[in-house]
C-alpha cells in the first residue's frame, strides 16, 4: 500500500511540474491591452520570454515589428486579420517592451531571432506560418524563411528589401560611404553611446524619427556633418506638430514602452549587421521557395526612391515566387501606420491568394 501511496504521490508530483511547465511556456499576461480585443501572453522560446499581443483562431500569422517599434506598429493590422480567419501574432521582439532583454550584444543577430521566431510557432503548436515583418521585422522576417524554409508558409516583407547575401559585409560600404560623417547605423555600433542618448529622452528621439523628414520642424541644434560633433537628436529638428497618423495616446504608448525597455536591445540589432553577415554563409546563393510579397512607401528612405522593376529585380535574386511589388504613394517608412487601410487591403488580398 506505501508503494502505491509512493507511486501516486510521485505521479501527482511530475503531473503537476508538467502542468506549471506548460503554464509557464504560455502563460497570460495581465497587463490590460490598449487594442480592443488584443490580449498578451508570456511565451517562452529560445531561452528567453517575449511578451505576444495575440488576438483570433486560425492559420498562424506571425507581425514583426522593427525599430524603434513594439506589438504596437500592428495595431491596425491584428484585428483586421484576425477576422479575416487567422490566429494573429504580435511579439514585442527581444530587447523590446515586455520581452526579456538579454544582456550581451550578440543576443541579438538574426540567428537569435530567427530562433525566436521559430520558438514561437512550436509554443503556439503551429508547423508553418505566414510571416509579416516591418524594417527590423523584415530583415528578422527574411532570415527566419532562408533558415527554416520548412517552417513558412508564406511571406510579406515591409519597407527592407532583399537582393540576397552579399559577396561582403555592408558595414564596410556603410563606412567608405560615410568617412567621418555621421550616419545613425555607424553611431549605433559603439556600445552604450547611442543608448544613453535615446534613453534620456525617448519621446523626443519617437517624435523626431516618426515624423516625415519634410514636415515643419525647429532648426536643428547639430548641423555640422561630422560625427565627432555629437549624438543624433540634436541633428532632428524638433516637429512642430504630429504626423497626421499618429496621435498623442499613440506616441504615449510607444513612448512609455521605452522608457520601460530602454533602448539598448533594439540598438544592439544594428550591432549585430557585421555579425549577420559573418555567421550567414550558408545562405549563400539560398532562395526562398515560398511566396513572397513586398509594400513600401514611395517616400520610404530605405527604398532610396527605388520603383516597382528595380525592386521586383532585386527581390527575385532571392525569391522564386514574388508575388507582389506595391509602392503605396506618399507614403514613407511606417507604411503599416502611415497607411493602414491600404495595407490591410494588400495583406488580406495577398491571403486570399494564398488559398486560391
Amino acid at each position: 500500500m506505501f508503494r502505491s501511496i509512493s507511486r501516486r504521490f510521485v505521479m501527482g508530483v511530475l503531473a503537476g511540474a508538467a502542468l506549471a511547465l506548460s503554464a509557464c511556456a504560455t502563460a497570460p499576461e495581465t497587463t490590460p491591452s490598449p487594442v480592443a480585443g488584443v490580449s498578451f501572453r508570456m511565451v517562452e522560446t529560445n531561452g528567453i520570454t517575449l511578451r505576444v499581443a495575440e488576438m483570433g483562431e486560425g492559420p498562424l500569422v506571425v507581425l514583426v515589428h522593427g525599430w524603434p517599434e513594439s506589438w504596437y506598429s500592428w495595431r491596425h493590422q491584428i484585428p483586421v486579420i484576425a477576422a479575416a480567419g487567422y490566429k494573429v501574432i504580435a511579439p514585442d521582439m527581444r530587447g523590446f517592451g515586455g520581452s526579456d532583454k538579454p544582456p550581451n550584444v550578440d543576443d541579438y543577430d538574426v540567428k537569435d531571432l530567427a530562433g525566436d521566431i521559430v520558438g514561437l510557432l512550436d509554443a503556439y503548436g503551429a508547423e508553418k506560418a505566414i510571416i509579416i515583418g516591418h524594417d527590423w521585422g523584415s530583415i528578422a522576417t527574411w532570415n527566419s524563411v532562408l533558415l527554416n524554409p520548412d517552417r513558412f508558409s508564406a511571406m510579406i516583407a515591409m519597407s527592407v528589401p532583399n537582393g540576397g547575401r552579399g559577396t561582403s559585409s555592408p558595414m564596410a560600404a556603410m563606412r567608405a560611404a560615410n568617412g567621418e560623417n555621421f550616419y545613425y547605423i555607424l553611431y549605433h555600433q559603439e556600445p552604450g553611446v547611442a543608448e544613453a542618448e535615446y534613453n534620456a529622452d525617448p519621446r523626443g528621439l519617437l517624435l523626431r524619427i516618426y515624423a516625415p523628414m519634410d514636415a515643419p520642424r525647429d532648426p536643428p541644434q547639430i548641423t555640422d556633418p561630422k560625427a565627432s560633433a555629437g549624438g543624433w537628436i540634436p541633428r532632428l529638428g524638433l516637429p512642430k506638430q504630429l504626423p497626421g497618423w499618429l496621435t498623442e495616446k499613440d506616441l504615449d504608448y510607444f513612448s512609455s514602452e521605452f522608457e520601460r525597455a530602454g533602448f539598448r536591445g533594439g540598438v544592439n540589432y544594428y550591432r549585430n549587421i557585421e555579425r549577420n553577415w559573418e555567421i550567414t554563409p550558408e545562405l549563400t546563393g539560398a532562395r526562398i521557395k515560398v511566396p513572397v510579397a513586398f509594400i513600401a512607401g514611395t517616400e520610404d528612405i530605405v527604398i532610396r526612391g527605388a520603383k516597382e522593376p528595380a525592386l521586383r529585380a532585386q527581390m527575385t535574386r532571392v525569391a522564386d515566387d514574388l508575388r507582389g511589388v506595391t509602392l503605396i504613394p506618399g507614403a514613407g517608412h511606417w507604411i503599416q501606420q502611415e497607411k493602414p487601410a491600404e495595407t490591410n487591403a494588400f495583406i488580406l488580398d495577398f491571403l486570399k491568394g494564398l488559398k486560391e
